[in-house]
């Protein structure tokens, strides 16, 4: 008799501790999706520019051959500026029908394409250039290097945006804190600055054109820090 008392109380017993011991509810969370994004101007530092020729004549050769000779020469010039990088550009030749669709010339167009971070050196060059070409298109940029420097630089910035803008939403909520359950970093792209513009004069009797004064302008570098909160 005393013996099933006592495997009773025990039984109890070990009930009760198992009981003590089991792991309690788990806390509750709200979660919560952020994103912020964050900027930085900076100054432009890569020019592009596309100059071309065209011309016309009954003869193809003739037109392949001149506009040929007008790259060659382009390509040429720019040689003599280290700091500019110098490619050729599209080319094409294509036939000139009249009303009747009779064949009567043929019409060409040759490109160079410049690149440099040196805009004195690219005016200089372009004010050479378009003795023989014309300018088809300008633009100002921030390189590669300097985007991917800011945006490294942008980092601290994002993160720290990120959790203001968490203890915002935890003190909305009522919240006593908040835990970061994940968070991505992406770049927001840039956007350039007001194109810029560019002003050339060439006298009657000149062979080569006054070279250009240009203005870099500045970009917007953006990176966009985004992610999930749990607020207890």
């Amino acid at each position: 008799m005393s013996c099933r008392v006592l495997l009773a109380v025990a039984g109890a017993q070990w009930a009760a501790a198992a009981l003590a011991q089991s792991p309690a509810e788990p806390a509750r969370f709200t979660q919560v999706d952020l994103q912020v994004d964050v900027s930085r101007e900076v100054a432009n530092d890569l020019m592009n520019a596309s100059l071309y020729a065209e011309l016309s004549d009954p003869s193809a050769p003739k037109v392949a051959d001149e506009l040929n000779r007008v790259a060659a020469a382009a390509l040429k010039t720019a040689g003599e500026f280290k700091t500019v990088k110098a490619s050729s550009g599209h080319a094409q030749t294509y036939p000139i029908y009249d009303r009747a669709s009779k064949l009567t010339s043929w019409r060409g167009r040759t490109e160079v394409r410049l690149e440099s971070r040196d805009v004195q050196a690219m005016a200089a060059l372009i004010g050479k250039l378009e003795s023989t070409m014309q300018v088809a298109g300008i633009s100002f940029s921030a390189s590669p290097s300097l985007r991917r420097e800011t945006e490294s630089e942008l980092v601290t910035d994002a993160v720290a945006a990120f959790r203001a803008r968490a203890d915002i939403v935890t003190k909305a909520l009522g919240g006593k804190g908040y835990r970061i359950r994940h968070m991505t970093l992406s770049t927001g792209g840039f956007a350039p600055g007001p194109r810029p513009l560019a002003v050339a004069r060439m006298s009657a009797a000149a062979a080569e054109v006054t070279p250009p004064a240009f203005e870099a302008g500045t970009s917007t570098v953006n990176l966009v820090a985004s992610g999930t909160i749990e607020v207890e």
